[in-house]
């Protein structure tokens, strides 16, 4: 299988894997501890199933949207990660640069390895700034100067990582923000050349988390930058400091990492202008909320605030999902993360395209005009229907393909059958149907709640994330 051949973001999965050492993949794929959540996030549209309309003319679809004033031509965008350039040198630049030809948002980490400049020149598509507020306010405000200076539109704050999740694969690998050279590591990397070539000969060895190289002495490497990064974070960060961050910012805000109603009510009242219902993609606290899990409860408590998710956005339908429950938006990180590891900027680009025309043709199939057309009418809510069936297929179908893990022991979630409608409800057993109106008055969170109660059955099989 090549890049032209792949036909879903599972297939650019394992294009990445090939051309990775383990290390480096580990670390783009992996979780904290033993996955839960990591799984969650993608388990979790499952329990979401569509009620499509018919016979409503809808040729064309409109697949934009508007934030702060900003037209996307898609509605989603590519969500900040950290240390992309070990996987394809300048794949912050190759990132942005594939969301500004599809005409959609790009959001650049703080702990980028192409500079908050380097990127901000390189194209000319919109760009956000996830800023990491780590060591002090003086090290937010010199970031938020240089963000602004170089024409990033929208800040995110992610708070969810100011103390350090444990992710065992990294441990295994001795992986912290830098490569430590095992013999190992080494032989990984020698039976990977192309990797080998392009990143870590053709750049000069391990790239850096270059935005904080001003906070070190003169000729500090890729480790000393790396320990800024695990030293510095900042546990006694408060929401008054994010009152902070918003007036020294001076434009749109999101605070990135929420989960709860009470701390996207909190986040409106410090300032934010909304926020990103996110767990950090599985990477900090194993055991959380899957994101979709917590977005009805969000929505209804954020107002007209703006709410974005990410977190297992694998699949168009899963955004549709998402977009139908009350996100304005979403942000894709390993979906592109995976091209980009596999082939550069085309990489990112065939990640882009796919969901594109994933998105555009579950809109078609719902009978849908355009994105502003979804609602909580939609879609769903499963009760304890397929979710067994459907994870015993994915473990027995993925376990036969070689480029895949093998062995890793997958708990799922069953949900328990409970709460479902009468035998004369409109809705068909093991559905609940969630209406506009049930998310404003929390009914979405009382279905949610519902479901809680669970089995687990555990299957071998390799980790799908």
């Amino acid at each position: 299988m090549n890049l032209a051949s792949a036909v879903n973001i599972s297939d650019l999965r394992v294009l990445a894997r090939r051309r990775l050492p383990r290390v480096n993949f580990d670390f783009m794929d992996g979780g904290a501890e033993d996955e839960i959540t990591l799984r969650a996030n993608c388990e979790g549209f499952e329990r979401y199933r569509f009620r499509p309309r018919l016979l409503t003319g809808n040729a064309k679809r409109d697949l934009s949207i508007t934030l702060f004033g900003q037209k996307f031509c898609l509605p989603f965008m590519i969500a900040p990660t950290g240390l992309n350039g070990i996987h394809w040198r300048h794949a912050d630049i190759a990132l942005a640069s594939a969301a500004a030809k599809a005409g959609t948002g790009f959001a650049l980490s703080t702990a980028s390895t192409d500079s908050i400049e380097d990127v901000g020149r390189a194209t000319s598509g919109t760009k956000w700034f996830k800023l990491y507020p780590w060591a002090d306010r003086a090290f937010c405000s010199r970031m938020l100067e240089r963000a602004r200076a170089s024409g990033y539109t929208t800040l995110l704050v992610t708070v969810d990582s100011v103390n350090a999740g444990r992710r065992e694969r990294d441990a295994r690998h001795r992986f912290s923000h830098e490569v430590t050279l095992t013999p190992s590591v080494v032989l990984d990397g020698l039976m990977h050349p192309d990797w080998l070539l392009s990143v870590w000969l053709a750049g000069g060895g391990m790239p850096k988390v270059i935005n904080v190289a001003e906070f070190l002495p003169p000729g500090a490497g890729a480790a000393d930058m790396a320990d800024f990064t695990r030293t510095r974070r900042n546990p006694l960060l408060n929401w008054d400091d994010i009152a902070f961050i918003k007036s020294a910012w001076g434009g749109p805000m999101l605070v990135k990492g929420v989960l709860t109603a009470e701390d996207a009510r909190l986040a409106g009242e410090h300032g934010a202008d909304g926020v990103v219902v996110s767990n950090h993609g599985g990477r900090q606290l194993d055991g959380s909320l899957a994101t979709i899990e917590a977005l009805p409860e969000i929505i209804e408590a954020a107002g007209d605030a703006v709410v974005m998710i990410d977190g297992g956005f694998r699949r168009g339908s899963d955004i549709v999902k998402a977009l139908a429950l009350g996100a304005k938006g979403v942000l894709v990180g390993r979906a592109t993360l995976f091209g980009v590891a596999a082939a550069g900027e085309a990489g990112a680009s065939r990640a882009i395209d796919i969901l594109r025309v994933e998105v555009d043709r579950v809109l078609a199939l719902l009978g849908c005009h355009s994105i502003s057309d979804l609602g909580p009418h939609h879609v769903a809510l499963v009760s304890g229907i397929g979710m067994h069936d459907a994870a015993v297929r994915r473990s027995r179908t993925r376990a036969t393909r070689p480029e895949l893990e093998q062995g890793a022991s997958i708990a799922r979630a069953t949900p328990v059958m409970n709460n479902l409608p009468s035998p004369g409800a409109r809705s068909e057993p093991g559905f609940r149907i969630l209406r506009r109106s049930q998310c404003r008055n929390g009914s979405a969170r009382s279905l949610l709640d519902s479901c809680q109660g669970r089995s687990r059955q555990t299957f071998s099989g390799p980790v799908d994330v």
